[in-house]
């Protein structure tokens, strides 16, 4: 900033008030100028040049190469057919051959133990077989009415095959066909209870049976 000293030419003079605001205008313009100087400074950059190294770019590969043709085989050409010469044999010579049949000596009679007549087996004997044979006392024919039954005064006929073992015992009873169920229970309880057989037999031996009888239940 600019300092003016006071001369002796003007220190007894006034002044005027125009003069300093031009002074002070001009000072202004001065220190405007130089604050704008110091904010255009370029700002320089130590960090040296920038540098561009540049990459190369790799060639296309080369196209794959085309596989080589096979060529055509070509058939091995077939040789003419030669039919093979005919050579004649000559014929072989020697002794004559005899073609008469030779004759077959007789072996004479077969000399050995005469094994006989061939036994002929006998046959089995037959089994003899009995059925069984009813042996129960009159006065255990008949098996107790039911109750039911007779209150309605129903009656029935019951088809029943009987079991029975080898000491004549009736073991079970089994209805054949359609049967009450009051009825062959009522059945079926004395059958096994009362009724006897002789027991069927195989060759005299007791073996187990079974019969088909028809039992009716009649009212009086």
């Amino acid at each position: 900033m600019p300092v003016y000293a006071p001369t002796s030419g003007f220190a007894g003079q006034r002044r005027h008030p125009r003069a300093l605001l031009f002074i002070v205008g001009v000072h202004a313009v001065l220190i405007g100028a130089v604050m704008t100087a110091r904010m255009a400074v370029p700002v320089i950059d130590d960090h040296g040049p920038i540098v561009v190294d540049p990459i190369p770019i790799p060639p296309d590969p080369p196209p794959n190469p085309e596989p080589p043709k096979a060529e055509p085989q070509q058939a091995p050409r077939a040789d003419p057919y030669v039919p093979p010469r005919e050579v004649p044999l000559p014929m072989p010579t020697g002794p004559a051959i005899d073609t008469a049949p030779i004759p077959v000596p007789d072996p004479g009679p077969v000399i050995g133990t005469n094994p006989g007549p061939v036994p002929i087996p006998k046959p089995m004997p037959a089994v003899v077989r009995t059925g069984p044979r009813f042996i129960t006392p009159d006065w255990a024919l008949r098996p107790p009415y039911p109750d039911d039954k007779r209150r309605l005064e129903e009656e029935a006929t019951l088809k029943l095959k009987l079991a029975i073992d080898e000491r004549g015992r009736v073991v079970a009873v089994e209805p054949v066909g359609k049967a009450d169920r009051s009825f062959l229970e009522a059945a079926r309880k004395h059958l096994i209870a009362k009724w006897r057989y002789k027991p069927a037999t195989e060759d005299g031996r007791p073996v187990p049976s079974s019969t088909v009888i028809t039992l009716r239940f009649e009212l009086e």
